[in-house]
């Protein structure tokens, strides 16, 4: 098997109390719930499922402790590394929204929501907030870093939702609308020539596990018949997987 490139797996952070409650979180940081750690355990046996070739050399995360806890709980399951921390990882600085309800930041502080709203990439956030053009530069610097480090081999990330939005951004030259769930994997290739391939986007099989879905702040039983993307992806098309529980 050619490999010219690097297998990036881009885990996102387990849960938190404040993802299920719908409270702003960007540089804040929160640790994992007890949700978040059942999750957190369950990806490890997904990656465990993954050919032994090439087994994983390193894995990195963000500085934050939800994404922190996440990816030790990775290294852990697999015995043998200590966890690169890397502060590009980081989520998008959201300003005076941090910390606030979803419901409530557009009476509480109007400007800072609108802007957090906006499409324009370069629209930064009042109270210190980052624009996406700021988060994409952070992000896909530290992966195309990372995969200099590891040609021919395969490196866990663990990071957040704003981050893999934008590494999506940079492989397809659009930007994804859809939720990012906590704990999906993501699978990157990166050429020795910077091309960037997603190979399998936000698969939560996994989940299967820990009885509970957590899908932007709301929680779905596992007995209740529940819907979610997987897209397998390749260089020509997009292949969408329904999963039933």
């Amino acid at each position: 098997m050619d490999r010219a490139y690097t297998e990036i797996l881009v885990v996102r952070h387990g849960e938190t109390a404040w993802n299920a409650t719908g409270r702003i979180q960007g540089h804040m940081d929160v640790e994992l719930n007890e949700v978040g750690r059942q999750q957190a355990a369950s990806v490890c046996c997904f990656l465990e499922r993954l050919s032994q070739e090439p087994e994983i050399s390193a894995v990195y995360s963000s500085d934050l402790k939800r994404s922190l806890e996440t990816a030790e709980t990775i290294a852990a399951s697999f015995g043998k590394f200590e966890v690169i921390k890397d502060p590009d990882l980081r989520e998008r600085h959201l300003g005076d929204v941090q910390g606030l309800l979803f419901r409530e930041a557009a009476k509480v502080h109007p400007e800072a929501y609108r802007a957090f709203s906006s499409r324009r990439t370069n629209q930064v956030i009042p109270g210190g907030g980052e624009s996406l053009d700021q988060l994409y530069h952070c992000a896909t610097s530290s992966l195309q870093r990372i995969s200099q480090k590891h040609t021919g081999k395969r490196v866990v990330v663990v990071t957040h939702g704003g981050v893999i939005r934008a590494l999506y951004r940079r492989a397809w030259s659009t930007r994804f609308r859809g939720s990012i769930l906590n704990t999906s994997v993501n699978i990157f290739h990166i050429s020795g020539d910077g091309v960037w391939t997603i190979k399998v986007w936000g698969d939560v099989t996994h989940l299967h596990q820990t009885g509970q879905y957590s899908m932007s702040g709301f929680v779905v039983n596992k007995n209740i018949i529940c819907c979610y993307f997987c897209c397998h992806l390749n260089k020509s098309a997009m292949s969408l997987k329904l999963i039933r529980d």
